[in-house]
């Protein structure tokens, strides 16, 4: 395999998880039975441009299919983040009726809304049905396609330039990295601005948040990185903000190169955070399996003493994430009884790899367990403010990463 990226050879490992199915490809009961696809989940990081990427088994189609299950809106948390981003950059570019706003990987218009709401045109790109329609509800337009620069290029002639082209946590999500940053200057007015939201590789590493990886993450992104891969499409990072969000985010501004828009001091500073950290050290990359590994063992050997005492546990939020952490921890319904998840399009189903029952948060007050794993730890705070009633019951609340803690 070469770098998605920069096309070197990749030679040097950075973990491997065995083999799993696709994260968010949730069993329904009539296919309990049925042969389940697993694909090796590796990845490798490239020693020339570091961009760190699994190494290419599924194709985006075969993962983001029309009944995907993911949607946005089921966190209030993050529904607030997205409040406030546009809040913020409506301000900052003053953007308004006469204004165009594109989102790429829109969802369920959990975001878009906003724009809407302040009459500001605006457009989503979405190619999961189920997500898109759930978006059309709240008036927002959608065309339903995979984005990359042939789309671009045809909205572009279609609907014009854009003055805002958003994409939150979907740039680590396509295998043409290249192809989708090209789709993002084409989709740009010459003044206009790109802000892309994505889990930043230092905070992976720093914090082993090892269960953030699975196959529709196809790249592991630096700032460093980043900044190579809009170069190479005539794009330039002018500013970008630390975030606390997915474990810690980076939100980049970019612009074309010869755009007049001031390169921000923010990013030299986010540069040599990442220098320090050694992110363009083949070393830095060496350990990181057995740290992976040293939290896989530690959930274990929690679930397995619980079970050994008679203390019960369910688990919170039917998460990607938490499917990578369960399928390597090879943690089946004999530990894990089942997980409770807000979303409905979830429930009823059951966790791939682990066929794990996912039920509705209503089962917790009827069967209050004496621990809660929480899979999404970076909603701790907001679960276990959901979960509140579960304290009269002296429920506590455990998460592994990035260690094993109980609160």
């Amino acid at each position: 395999m070469n770098c998605r990226h920069c096309n070197a050879s990749l030679t040097r490992g950075f973990l491997d998880l065995g083999f799993a199915p696709p994260s968010n490809s949730y069993v329904i009961r009539e296919h309990l039975s049925d042969p389940e696809v697993c694909y090796p989940l590796r990845v490798q990081v490239c020693d020339h441009c570091w961009l760190v990427q699994t190494e290419d088994y599924t194709k985006e189609t075969d993962l983001f299919t029309s009944d995907y299950a993911y949607f946005s809106s089921t966190s209030k948390s993050w529904l607030a983040h997205a409040a406030k981003y546009c809040d913020k950059v409506i301000r900052d570019l003053g953007l308004d009726e006469e204004s165009f706003v594109v989102e790429v990987a829109s969802n369920d218009g959990y975001l878009l809304k906003n724009f809407v709401m302040q009459r500001i045109p605006c457009l989503g790109v979405e190619p999961t049905d189920d997500t898109a329609r759930a978006a059309e509800l709240l008036g927002v337009p959608v065309v339903h396609e995979f984005f990359g620069q042939a789309v671009a290029e045809k909205l572009s002639a279609s609907h014009g330039k854009a003055d805002l082209v958003i994409g939150n946590n979907v740039f680590a999500h396509v295998p043409d990295i290249n192809d989708f940053a090209h789709g993002l200057a084409v989709m740009l007015k010459p003044s206009g601005t790109i802000t892309l939201e994505f889990p930043h590789l230092m905070q992976l590493i720093k914090l082993c948040q090892f269960d953030t990886i699975y196959h529709e993450h196809f790249s592991y992104l630096s700032l460093y990185t980043v900044g190579k891969i809009f170069n190479g499409a005539g794009l330039r990072i002018y500013d970008v903000e630390e975030l606390t969000s997915h474990g810690g985010s980076l939100r980049v501004y970019g612009c074309h190169k010869d755009a007049d828009i001031e390169t921000t001091s923010f990013v030299s500073e986010v540069l040599s955070q990442e220098e320090k950290m050694g992110l363009r050290k083949p070393q830095t990359y060496e350990s990181f399996q057995a740290s992976a590994d040293k939290i896989k063992d530690d959930l274990l050997m929690f679930l397995i003493n619980c079970k050994k005492q008679g203390k019960s546990v369910a688990a919170y939020g039917a998460a990607a994430k938490g499917n990578t952490l369960l399928n390597y921890a090879g943690v089946k319904k004999d530990l894990l009884p089942f997980v409770c998840d807000a979303a409905a399009s979830k429930q009823g189903k059951y966790l791939p790899g682990s066929h794990i029952p996912i039920f509705a948060p209503e089962v917790l007050k009827e069967n209050a367990p004496d621990y809660v794993l929480v899979l999404p730890w970076n909603l701790l705070p907001e679960i276990r403010e959901q979960l509140g009633y579960l304290t009269k019951h002296n429920t506590k609340f455990v998460i592994a990463v990035p260690e094993l803690e109980i609160v």
